[in-house]
C-alpha cells in the first residue's frame, strides 16, 4: 500500500462535495471537497506500489485544466491511468453541475 500526497495552485473555489467511483478491482473512488486554503491538495491511497511518477503525471495533466481549490482523496485498487483521468473528469463535471 502506498500513500502519495501532492499540492497544486488553484484558480477558483469549489462549491460542494462530490463522490464518484467505487473501490474495487481495477477501479477507484474520488472524494472531492472544497479546500480551506484556496489550493488543491491530493491524497492518493493505492494498493499498487512504485507508480508515484505515473500518478504525478496524470494529476499534473488534470490540474492544468481543472484549477479548483479542492481537497481530493483517491482510493485506488489498481486502476489504469485512463480510469484515473476518467474518474477525475467525472468529479470535475459533477462539481460544476
Amino acid at each position: 500500500m502506498e500513500r502519495i500526497e501532492l499540492d497544486y495552485p488553484a484558480r477558483h473555489a469549489v462549491p460542494r462535495r462530490v463522490h464518484v467511483g467505487v473501490v474495487g478491482s481495477g477501479d477507484l473512488e474520488v472524494l472531492l471537497e472544497p479546500s480551506p486554503d484556496q489550493r488543491a491538495h491530493v491524497l492518493v491511497n493505492t494498493s499498487v506500489d512504485g507508480f508515484g511518477v505515473v500518478w504525478k503525471s496524470v494529476l499534473d495533466r488534470f490540474f492544468e485544466r481543472f484549477g479548483g481549490a479542492a481537497s481530493i482523496e483517491i482510493n485506488d485498487f489498481g486502476a489504469t491511468p485512463g480510469t484515473v483521468m476518467l474518474r477525475l473528469e467525472q468529479a470535475a463535471e459533477a462539481v460544476r453541475a
